[in-house]
């Protein structure tokens, strides 16, 4: 027979009183009650003083109404795919709109190939973390029925650099990200500005960002009247290992130069900051021999030309999803679901024609 919410709670705090500081995965194998369940709960009880929670522990609180644990401040949990590049400055922007706050980050990793983001999530919700910043392991083309965890999360969570498919896992959680159609948009446009009435795009299919620019690439180029070209797809130098052939890929740009296109968007900057050499190489030289431009913007001014790229306000959408998730600590809880999207700049530099 199914208890009421009511109930339940009722079993937690008294399980609680009873055994004193336990462990919430403890509590609930010893409840029987899924996990999931009882870290919604243990979240509504914390929220009417019924309850403490406090590193992935709960606790009934002190009678006097002291903070045992020696500290009142929120906690954010914030779940990457990786480290290092793009991802360090959305970290960065949260870190700071959190501190400013008073409050205090934490990160977890779920990488690429792992798809264990429901794991390292409940890690985060194990610690005691009041709220949650995620980026999930998807593509957009991607089923993602195995996320239905999303909407069952106990505490505010905003989504950062993804969007939930209409009716989808995570579709009415809050959601902050970069609009990378629009980058791609604003890139052609310039090397339209430069005469340029054809443009390739290099790029990998891995990860959200990828296809993003792709599916932003076919549409700039028809609103743009471009030639269409066949994407580039770039080549792992190794099974599995996540770096491109960089080599293949200078010859193939090579080729689509031979045929008469002289401009390339390439998806990211660590891939174009190898490629000027070994373009010379094969006889073009950037700006004059070829346009090319770069999209991420982590390491684009330091290539030899600097490189024109796109830069999506990374900083800003960290800073802008810890904000929001701010917000709902606050009392928004009766706010509606945001998405954000912001857009991303172009920095023009010598790799199109720019002074050095």
């Amino acid at each position: 027979m199914a208890v009421s919410v009511e109930v339940r709670r009722v079993w937690i705090v008294n399980a609680v009183r009873d055994l004193g500081t336990v462990r919430v995965t403890d509590l609930a194998r010893r409840l029987g009650i899924p996990a999931v369940t009882v870290r919604r709960d243990i979240a509504a009880l914390a929220h009417r003083g019924l309850l403490r929670r406090s590193h992935g522990a709960v606790s009934v609180p002190d009678p006097a109404g002291a903070d045992v644990s020696g500290s009142s401040e929120r906690v954010v949990g914030m779940l990457v795919p990786t480290t290092g590049s793009y991802f360090d400055e959305v970290i960065n922007g949260a870190r700071v709109a959190i501190a400013a706050a008073g409050a205090r980050l934490v990160l977890g990793i779920a990488p690429y190939q792992a798809r264990d983001d429901r794991v390292q999530a409940e890690r985060l919700l194990d610690s005691g973390v009041d709220g949650l910043l995620l980026t999930p392991n998807w593509l957009p083309e991607e089923p993602h029925d195995g996320f239905g965890w999303l909407d069952e999360l106990p505490v505010p969570t905003v989504l950062v650099e993804r969007w939930a498919s209409p009716g989808g896992p995570g579709a009415a959680l809050d959601t902050v990200g970069s609009d990378h159609h629009h980058g791609v948009l604003v890139a052609l446009r310039h090397l339209a500005s430069l005469g340029h009435q054809s443009v390739a795009l290099a790029a990998r299919d891995d990860t959200w960002t990828s296809h993003q620019v792709r599916s932003g690439y076919a549409e700039a180029v028809r609103m743009l009247g471009f030639t269409p070209q066949p994407v580039i797809d770039m080549t792992p130098s190794a099974p599995g290992s996540g770096r491109t052939d960089i080599k293949s890929l200078a010859d193939r740009i090579a080729d689509r130069a031979a045929s008469g296109v002289r401009a390339v968007l390439v998806h990211n900057d660590h891939d174009a900051i190898q490629l000027p050499p070994l373009l010379r190489a094969r006889g073009l030289r950037l700006p004059d021999g070829l346009a090319l431009i770069s999209y991420d913007d982590v390491y684009a001014a330091l290539a030899a030309p600097a490189l024109t790229a796109v830069a999506p306000p990374k900083r800003a959408v960290g800073g802008a999803a810890a904000e929001l998730l701010l917000r709902r600590f606050a009392g928004g809880s009766s706010l509606p679901a945001h998405r954000i999207q912001l857009l991303p700049r172009l920095k023009v530099r010598a790799s199109c024609g720019a002074g050095s």
